[in-house]
């Protein structure tokens, strides 16, 4: 680029949100240097890369249609103090970061007030599965789109928006510097004790529905399996919220945080049960067997019913059209059926195996060994900003 430094907004509701965000904050810093100014909405790691938030993301990270609605207030005056940020820092780009809801109302505010910032959304809405209209809608709002799924471009090309597949940062998790020996050794785990990785998710509303269901699920497979040892990563944003929560289960828990120890129990692991989301990609990238699970709020999931059109929720059993890992939602979601799986794959490990084997070629299947997603999107966002400087410089 060349000019003067530009200010670029980034915006993520959600952790998996502010680790993209971070990830291509540290990118536009390589390619642009320390004078470029990032501002936004984000969470510590977002923070740790140099881009302070305007408030605490936990506020506009909601899911599911009740909690949404009684959101709605919040959300928009959010909305709203976003895009003045905008305007008054001058902004020349902005990337909306996942989180459709906010994204949405964001978007709109900042067309109003700060009409001459470009707007970038990264992560696409799942038209595939629901609401097709979200992509004619998506299409006159923003000027570019970057996608993590390589089937997901026509689905917005079609109505006329420029979209750049970037992949999914998940399938370049590195576990390289990982030790499992060590990881068990720092937990007084025995090198032959069974390992259960449990992920309840990263939103207050997940943390609540999953955890009696998955406590249930383990405490009847430790009636079979004594030696088996429970690993639960947890999430910044609930870990005061999951702590308080299995301090009064009846077995121990090896409750762990930050992003080092959280790889090292994907990797020390023989098994996992999963919240449905972006963590089902880097335990499958860890080489790990699981079952996944989910609950939505009632009203939700009566309304979900109708919009959904897909039969999978978890991506590499979309990738590969078929229930890699078995996914148990709402009411199949509780403790026999969760407790029956997982029992399955702790006593036969060529089930483990094989699906093991599976969900790498899944994770082949889609994208995985591409270039970094991080350093795709940088490079169309500067790209953006380059064709904006070339036609202000020619006056047209």
């Amino acid at each position: 680029m060349s000019g003067k430094p530009p200010v670029i907004m980034l915006v993520a509701g959600e952790p998996s949100g502010d680790d993209r965000g971070a990830g291509l904050a540290l990118a536009l810093r390589e390619r642009c240097g320390p004078d470029l100014r990032l501002v936004g909405v984000g969470g510590p790691r977002m923070a740790a890369a140099g881009v302070e938030s305007l408030f605490d993301m936990s506020e506009i990270s909601v899911f599911g249609l009740l909690e949404g609605l009684l959101a709605i207030p919040r959300v928009r005056q959010r909305a709203e103090e976003t895009a003045r940020a905008a305007a008054r820092e001058g902004v020349d780009l902005v990337v909306l970061i996942d989180s459709w809801g906010f994204s949405w109302l964001a978007a709109r505010a900042i067309r109003r007030l700060a009409p001459k910032a470009r707007l970038v959304k990264y992560v696409a809405p799942q038209v595939w599965a629901t609401r097709p209209g979200r992509a004619k809608a998506l299409a006159g709002l923003v000027d570019h789109l970057l996608v993590i799924n390589s089937f997901e471009p026509p689905y917005f090309e079609a109505w006329g928006l420029p979209t750049t597949f970037v992949g999914h940062p998940a399938l370049h998790m590195d576990f390289s510097d990982c030790d499992p020996a060590a990881f068990r050794a720092r937990h007084a785990i025995a090198a032959s004790a069974p390992v259960l990785l449990v992920l309840p998710g990263s939103r207050p509303g997940e943390v609540d529905r999953l955890l009696p269901p998955f406590e249930e699920a383990v405490k009847r497979l430790k009636a079979d399996h004594p030696t088996l040892q429970v690993v639960l990563p947890v999430a910044e944003t609930v870990a005061a919220r999951v702590r308080a929560a299995v301090a009064g289960w009846p077995f121990r828990v090896h409750v762990v945080e930050g992003e080092r120890e959280k790889r090292e129990a994907m990797r020390a692991a023989d098994l996992a049960l999963a919240c449905s989301g972006t963590v089902t990609l880097e335990v499958a990238q860890a080489g790990v067997p699981m079952v996944v699970a989910y609950r939505l709020g009632n009203v939700t999931h009566f309304v979900a019913r109708f919009l959904i059109r897909t039969p999978w929720v978890v991506l590499f059993n979309i990738a590969a059209r078929d229930f890699l890992a078995p996914e148990l939602i709402q009411d199949e979601c509780n403790g026999p059926r969760l407790a029956a799986e997982l029992d399955l794959r702790l006593r036969d490990p060529d089930l483990r195996r094989a699906q093991v084997a599976a969900q790498d070629a899944a994770l082949d299947k889609m994208g995985r060994g591409g270039p970094d997603p991080s350093e795709t999107a940088a490079r169309v966002v500067l790209g953006l900003l380059d064709e904006d400087q070339r036609r202000l410089s020619s006056g047209t």
